[in-house]
């Protein structure tokens, strides 16, 4: 007797990130911070971790930088979307959401990708804090001393 698969919490089969109830879900990532995101058809409305975005994020530049996904895409009004960051500060999260969205975004619609890989929204960025060497007096390298005078 084979043994039957067990559903997961949902009940709504998964395939890369996709969810066949018309319900996309990506990662996004940026040095400690990191985004989960779920997108759908809707108003347009952003949560991020159960606030509106305009109140996590209150600054004019976090702003442009999270609408510039939509705005490559020609789908600002199309898509709402429920994010749960964490980690880093706040300049890493929305660069962690940006690339959530983007790839959340190339699932939603294939034709996006080469929009967004063109504006490099789909690659992470691997820069990250370099760790504390030993013996280095709370420095990550040995650099130059400066001179006595």
């Amino acid at each position: 007797m084979p043994e039957e698969k067990q559903p997961n919490k949902l009940n709504v089969p998964k395939k890369n990130g996709k969810n066949f109830g018309g319900t996309f879900t990506a990662h996004g990532r940026r040095k400690e911070a990191t985004a989960r995101i779920r997108l759908f058809k809707g108003k347009g409305e952003i949560i991020v971790n159960g606030k509106p975005i305009e109140k996590y994020f209150p600054g004019e530049v976090s702003k442009i930088k999270l609408q510039k996904p939509l705005i490559l895409t020609k789908s600002q009004g199309d898509y709402s979307a429920t994010i749960k960051v964490s980690g880093s500060g706040k300049s890493s999260q929305v660069d962690a959401i940006v690339h959530a969205l983007s790839r959340a975004l190339t699932l939603a619609n294939p034709q996006f990708r080469p929009i967004l890989k063109k504006a490099h929204l789909l690659t992470r960025d691997p820069r990250v804090k370099e760790r504390r060497k030993y013996g280095l007096a709370q420095k990550a390298r040995k650099g130059k001393q400066s001179p006595k005078r």
